[in-house]
């Protein structure tokens, strides 16, 4: 009887942790002096965040654009870190490199001094948007308008997946590939399996965090943030929509439960304490 009882409760506790809700609550705001900010980078070893800057249009070659470096108190360090970009979005760390997604290459950068290293021009791309690199050093980089994911992996470029819907949001986790796919989080396995995690979020789906084993993040460009439970439900945390305030491709801190939210239009970075 003993037994029993405490296996229900336990069972009773773990239904109410995988049903509890997580809220955002607001931290910071940065000075509204970064131009159209579209995505923000945590680098927990330098303890910044990067910030890429369209200043701009969103796909147009005008070398506007660049990546800015703001403290974790929301100071801004150096707004012109890197510039000659034109449109700069999603970004990807590996050894002391950046990877930064800018329309149709992605451009490596050199994390100690700022300066770029190389580019890399990927074939046939029009509309570039997340990048996202796994332990093994394998960058991929999605494309919006072609609904394809590329991959670049030793120096040669090619395409990973085609045929998607608008893919944008990227994340590496383990050997998979998972996919922000408007408004559907996919899961990509090795052998180019295709699952479901997740759907019925706004369409405008941007960036993809994990908050713990699967478990994450998703937010929208219009404007809202989702929990997404392992069980595949989503919660909205956040919605931002009503007063045109957008939230692009977020950046996190996994140890401090820190959320990063990039406002494009509004120019500038909020902070928010996910619990």
């Amino acid at each position: 009887m003993k037994k029993i009882l405490l296996t229900t409760l336990i069972a009773s506790c773990l239904s109410f942790a995988s049903n509890a809700q997580h809220s955002l609550t607001q931290l910071w705001s940065s000075e509204a002096s970064l131009p159209v900010p579209e995505s923000v980078l945590f680098n927990k070893q330098d303890k910044v965040l990067y910030v890429a800057l369209i200043d701009g249009k969103a796909g147009e070659k005008d070398e506007k654009g660049g990546i800015a470096k703001v403290g974790l108190d929301g100071k801004i360090i150096a707004k012109d870190w890197v510039t000659g970009l034109s449109a700069p979005k999603g970004m990807g760390i590996f050894g002391s490199k950046l990877f930064v997604a800018d329309i149709t290459e992605v451009v490596e950068i050199d994390i100690k001094t700022g300066k770029i290293l190389k580019k890399h021009p990927v074939e046939g791309s029009k509309f570039l948007n997340d990048v996202t690199i796994d332990s093994k050093g394998s960058i991929y980089v999605s494309d919006s308008q072609t609904k394809k994911v590329h991959l670049i992996k030793g120096g040669q470029v090619s395409i990973y997946v085609e045929n998607l819907t608008g893919p944008n949001g990227l994340l590496a986790v383990g050997t998979d590939l998972l996919i922000a796919d408007s408004g559907t989080l996919k899961k990509l396995s090795p052998s180019k399996e295709i699952t479901v995690l997740a759907e019925g979020m706004d369409k405008s789906t941007d960036g993809i965090e994990e908050v713990k084993k699967g478990e994450y993040l998703v937010s929208c460009w219009a404007g809202v943030v989702y929990y997404v439970k392992s069980d595949g439900t989503t919660e909205k945390l956040l919605d931002t929509s009503a007063d045109k305030t957008n939230s692009a491709d977020i950046g996190y801190d996994a140890a401090k439960k820190i959320v990063y939210v990039p406002t494009f239009m509004k120019n500038n970075v909020v902070a928010y304490q996910l619990k």
